[in-house]
This record gives C-alpha cells, structure tokens and sequence, in this order.
C-alpha cells in the first residue's frame, strides 16, 4: 500500500473557492492576496476570469468598484480566452515599450516607484480587455508592471519624489520629454552649462 501524501492546493484553486463562496461582495486586493498566498494573484485572477470564464468584475468594468476591489457577479460562465501570446510578440511588445511600465512609466528590474518595497516587474497586459472583445495583436498589448497590473497603483496628487517625477517623464513621447528638457535648461541655465562641461 503507498503512502501518498496530499496535495496542496494552488493559488488560483484557493482563489476560485474563495471568490465562489464569495458571490456578489465586493472582495479587496489585500484579501485576495492573502489568500493566495502569492504575490501573483493578481495573475492567477485572471486566469480565472479569462482561462476558466469566471464574471470577475473590477473598476475598469463597473464605475461603483474602485481600483483594487474585485467581484464574482455570478456562477454563469463567460466565454473563456486562452494565453496565446508568443515569446516573440512578448519580447516585441517589451522592446517597443522601452522595458517601461505604460501606465506608470517604472522602468524593469528597478525600484517601483509606487511600491518601494519591491523592483519593477513588467508583465504584457491588453488595453481593450479580451473579454470586452481586445484580441492578442500588438497593437492591443503593451507593458504593464505588477502593481498597476494588480490595480493598486495610488497614483495621488502629491509632489512627485525624483523617482515618481523621472517614471512619469519616461512615459512621455520624445517630443514632450524634448520640451521638458528645454523647460529645464532655461529654469537652470547656469547648472546646464556646469552639466555640459564635465
């Protein structure tokens, strides 16, 4: 007779019970991290919303939830969507994106501007969301870092730290990041001449 040993449950298995014996609240972010048990639950959430169909809603889909809240509206199973994004279009999509977060503008493997605790990680995230009928083409993808990805970017209206200041001006399109380094250059003409000599 063998001796087997149970298998422990995954992340998005403890995701989908949770969510079914949740139907109709409102659950958090935080919640539903802890109990994942990762810090890539916000991943496996929409595995289930995309691979298995779950109606998973959040504020990019109902104006009264905000960001970092999620829903189970019901049990009725959408049309579920396979990953099929190559390395190739992921590698593509990455490089035209400058390895740069499109949304808050982090750049890969450095320290998360709205997350200090934590580097910069990207993922390939869709503008128009697969179930609202987006499709995987380029065009419809770009990088997206883990914590927008997650929602729980609190992009406030405080002064901006260096950090926060730079990840902004690297979303910027060339044109725009050439004006604010004029505007610069003539806040601080004697500093960009100190610049220019060394």
């Amino acid at each position: 007779m063998t001796n087997k040993t149970p298998r422990r449950k995954g992340s998005r298995a403890k995701l989908r019970d949770f969510l079914m014996e949740n139907v109709g609240k409102v659950l958090d972010s935080d919640t539903l991290r802890e109990v994942a048990g990762t810090s890539e639950w916000a991943r496996r959430v929409r595995e289930l919303r995309n691979e298995e169909g779950l109606n998973i809603v959040t504020h990019n889909d109902r104006s009264d939830l905000k960001p970092g809240q999620y829903l189970l509206v019901n049990l009725k199973p959408l049309p579920a969507f396979e990953r099929d994004i190559s390395k190739e279009t992921r590698a593509f999509v990455l490089d035209r994106n400058g390895f740069t977060c499109q949304m808050c503008g982090a750049a890969a493997g450095e320290p998360h501007p709205y997350d200090s605790g934590r580097k910069t990680r990207l993922h390939i995230g869709h503008i128009i969301d697969k179930s609202m009928g987006g499709t995987d083409d380029p065009s419809n993808l770009r990088a997206i870092c883990s914590v927008c990805n997650e929602g729980a970017s609190n992009l406030t209206l405080n002064r901006p730290n260096t950090i926060k200041l730079i990840a902004q001006i690297r979303r910027a399109p060339a044109k725009d990041q050439l004006d604010v380094l004029k505007w610069l250059i003539q806040k601080f003409p004697n500093q960009a001449k100190e610049l220019t000599q060394e």
